[in-house]
């Protein structure tokens, strides 16, 4: 038998994991590359043998997705399955069209094949789209399953943007652990939440032998999402989080609104700062999609311990890369605490941009009053170093969920902002979270 020739559209992490799930053992399969898009630096890298298997053993090569025509003509490719996430129904078709027309299948893999079954019952929240909250509403999961007696560790969507090999499971317990791993702001911004308030997350490439390792420590496995992707592990409750600063996106993005037809609970989030007429059109929209599913109203409270340094200030608002950038958002937490705080100017950090963030400001317009907080290497982290040193302000606000002083000098005072999940009337997530 001839293998299928397949190519993987990806961005470092449920390619990975489509890949090892569906195609790794499969002798009837070649993939013959992974492309990447959203995330910089992958192109150009391999996927190793020591992950690939004994059909790969010189790894798969991964390739820029703008590569994707001449892929699959010179490699002979029949079929190429779609493997990210947050994007436009709109935009996966136009992918899909480009591939038809080059004279291949376009697949999109379903969770029969790619949620692996635990032994223990798994929680997982997802969202609509990148940037609803969904590390609050998994630390209010965890907080009330350890209420309960539980003893539940949180698995991490894959953030997988260094040595591959070495991050095929990583388990992280203390915030030194993140040093030693040497993680990027983007993986800080979801683990640090969760470590400094004692859980420990799981997170790397082989979900398979993540599953094995968190099972063997928990009773209890909590999936927190990236983007708006599916899980990984099928869950026993599946909880959806949408966005009222975001009305109509519901149904709009892939696959978050595969997460919303699945949901056993939907929580609109934010609430305590979207417009009302968006609030009720989110509302309007999750019931028409789900009717079966419970709804939970909820807001994200904003804490800052010294609004003193806002009030009055020149800010720099310095928010969550992904929100910002494949999550579409032009703002976050960060401005809306300047203006909640009473800031006097929000600078515009544009003009100080050095390096790569040019070309962020460049590739999401979207983008005008804050600074994504971009730091996929060192490079990155360094440019970002740079850009806050040279922007004229009092304060730097920090809207992103990691205190980004752990990794830079940041030469002026700092106003982090906290959030969390805070349930409105009932039913809440204690109410309708079932016994696991």
């Amino acid at each position: 038998m001839i293998p299928r020739r397949v190519v993987i559209l990806g961005a470092a992490g449920r390619d990975f994991h489509n890949f090892n799930v569906a195609f790794r053992d499969d002798p009837g399969v070649r993939v013959v590359a992974f492309t990447a898009a959203q995330i910089p630096s992958i192109a150009g890298r391999h996927y190793p043998p020591e992950l690939a298997g004994a059909h790969y053993p010189s790894g798969i090569p991964i390739h820029p997705e703008a590569d994707l025509e001449r892929l699959i003509r010179e490699e002979g490719v029949q079929e190429v399955v779609f493997a990210y996430s947050d994007v436009g129904h709109e935009y996966v078709m136009h992918l899909a069209s480009r591939c038809v027309a080059a004279g291949a299948d376009f697949t999109l893999l379903g969770g029969r094949r790619t949620m692996l079954a635990s032994r223990r019952p798994v929680v997982a929240v997802c969202a609509v789209r990148t940037g609803c909250g969904k590390g609050a509403a998994t630390r209010k999961v965890v907080e009330i399953l350890r209420a309960r007696g539980r003893r539940p560790v949180v698995v991490r969507h894959p953030m997988p943007y260094g040595d591959l090999a070495a991050q095929r499971v990583q388990r992280f317990a203390a915030l030194a652990d993140l040093d030693r791993a040497a993680c990027t702001i983007e993986e800080r911004e979801e683990y640090e939440p969760h470590l400094e308030r004692g859980t420990v997350v799981f997170a790397g490439v082989d979900y398979a032998a993540i599953l094995a390792a968190a099972e063997a420590e928990a009773d209890v496995l909590v999936w927190d999402g990236g983007n708006n992707d599916l899980p990984f592990f099928a869950p026993a409750f599946l909880i959806c989080l949408v966005d009222p600063h975001r009305p109509g996106h519901e149904t709009t993005y892939f696959p978050g609104e595969a997460n919303l037809l699945l949901a056993d609970v939907v929580v609109v989030a934010k609430e305590d700062t979207a417009r009302p007429e968006h609030i009720a059109a989110v509302k309007a929209a999750a019931r028409r999609a789900n009717p079966r599913a419970v709804l939970i109203e909820a807001a994200s409270p904003i804490a800052v311990p010294d609004a003193g340094a806002i009030r009055g200030r020149r800010v720099l608002i310095v928010e969550d890369g992904p929100t910002l950038t494949h999550g579409g958002m032009p703002y976050g937490a960060g401005e809306l605490a300047a203006e909640r705080f009473g800031a006097a100017e929000v600078v515009d950090p544009r003009p100080y941009a050095v390096g790569s963030l040019r070309d962020t400001f460049r590739v999401y317009p979207q983008i005008t009053r804050v600074l994504p907080a971009m730091g996929y290497g060192q490079d990155q982290v360094r440019e970002l170093e740079a850009t806050i040193r040279a922007t004229p302000c009092d304060t730097v606000i920090l809207g992103t969920p990691v205190d980004l002083r752990r990794v830079m000098t940041i030469d002026r005072p700092v106003a982090r902002i906290r959030y969390d999940l805070m349930e409105i009337g009932h039913p809440t997530l204690e109410d309708v979270l079932p016994p696991l």
